[in-house]
């Protein structure tokens, strides 16, 4: 087995771990348009506290002991000669092949460019624009609007924020109204303005902003926090698009294989599992289809294994900080419910070093 080939096309969460999984047990190469693993849980505070700039970025130098790192785009699966095609020119051949290209995120949680020199000056002039603001609009209550709207308060105690939000209560996607009302309590308690049931557009003027009822708001500074776009444009214009549902996700089965092959796997945010797109269910995708995986390129016949299927993760612990020192965590509990634990828990489980040393060690580095 070890000499067949698998080509993971995406270095994020679910590829890094995928292919570190596979490593020693088959050939394998990773490909990324990146040169370094970019951490997005840290992505918020860097992009507004400066000390925090560069800690997203961690090499993959030491990630695999056997396989290789390619830097490059792919621009086409050539599932005929079975073949992964780099805009080099390069052709990679594969004995499978697994998407894990994620999705792409509003800013500041991006990675603009694909050095860590340009998406560094990219988070420094979200830190200067925040440093200069008079009023920040945060645009979309979710985890990730809540968390934005506390790290621009406490970076900017003086200025205005406001957080807009088209639902009727903050983190209700969650399922938890309790997590919900300590996040809006904690906002407004610190002087955030939440506006609920607010679906936010541009205004007719440069700075302007308007909900569904016509009110103006104006601000100097926007983001929007709305929501992610699967990164699957190169697989449409590749002549893949019956690959992609209507949503742009890449279909798979209950293996996690791309509709239709049973050499190509699909993991992480570019699927279509219907569950929370979180940093937990794309690392449990990544253990189920490397053992998938193991299982196609090592049986074969009559001896043939059957694959395992997977089940989405529908409650899954999620902890959204506020800042470095408070937060708020849900952890599902049996019977159904949800616990809500507090400030100490999410400060020591997230808040404070958002998970940077956990994903260093993955990547084979010291926790500093």
């Amino acid at each position: 087995m070890r000499d067949r080939h698998v080509v993971v096309i995406g270095g994020g969460y679910a590829g890094v771990r995928l292919a570190k999984r596979l490593d020693g047990q088959a050939r394998v190469t990773l490909v990324d348009r990146k040169e370094v693993f970019f951490h997005r849980v840290a992505s918020l505070r860097a992009g507004v506290d400066p000390e925090w700039t560069g800690a997203p970025f961690i090499p993959y130098d030491r990630l695999l002991t056997n396989g290789r790192v390619v830097v490059g785009k792919v621009v086409r699966i050539d599932t005929t000669e079975r073949q992964v095609a780099l805009a080099t020119g390069e052709r990679l051949p594969y004995d499978v092949v697994v998407i894990a290209t994620g999705a792409d995120y509003p800013e500041p949680a991006r990675f603009t460019g694909t050095t860590p020199e340009e998406a560094a000056k990219s988070f420094a002039e979200h830190q200067q624009n925040i440093a200069t603001a008079q009023h920040a609009l945060v645009v979309g209550g979710g985890p990730s609007g809540v968390e934005l709207a506390a790290e621009i308060r406490l970076a900017r105690p003086d200025a205005r924020v406001t957080l807009a939000h088209s639902g009727p209560a903050l983190l209700h996607s969650t399922g938890s109204a309790r997590a919900g009302r300590k996040a809006r309590n904690w906002l407004e308690s610190h002087d955030v303005e939440v506006r609920l049931d607010s679906f936010m557009s541009p205004g007719y003027d440069f700075g302007t902003y308007r909900d569904a009822r016509g009110t103006i708001i104006e601000a100097d500074l926007s983001f929007w926090t709305t929501g992610t776009t699967p990164n699957t444009l190169w697989l449409r214009l590749a002549g893949h698009g019956d690959w992609l549902n209507a949503a742009g996700q890449v279909k798979v089965d209950k293996a996690l294989r791309a509709e239709g092959w049973k050499d190509v796997f699909a993991v992480g945010d570019v699927n279509d599992i219907s569950e929370l797109k979180l940093t937990p269910a794309a690392l449990a995708q990544a253990d189920l289809a490397a053992h998938n995986i193991r299982t196609y390129l090592h049986s074969s016949g009559k001896h043939r294994k059957e694959p395992r299927f997977y089940r989405p993760i529908h409650r899954t612990p999620l902890i959204v900080p506020f800042g470095a020192a408070d937060g708020v965590t849900m952890l599902p509990v049996p019977g159904g419910e949800t616990a809500v634990l507090g400030g100490r828990t999410s400060t020591l489980a997230k808040a404070k070093n958002l998970m940077t040393p956990y994903m260093r060690r993955q990547l084979g580095y010291t926790a500093a």
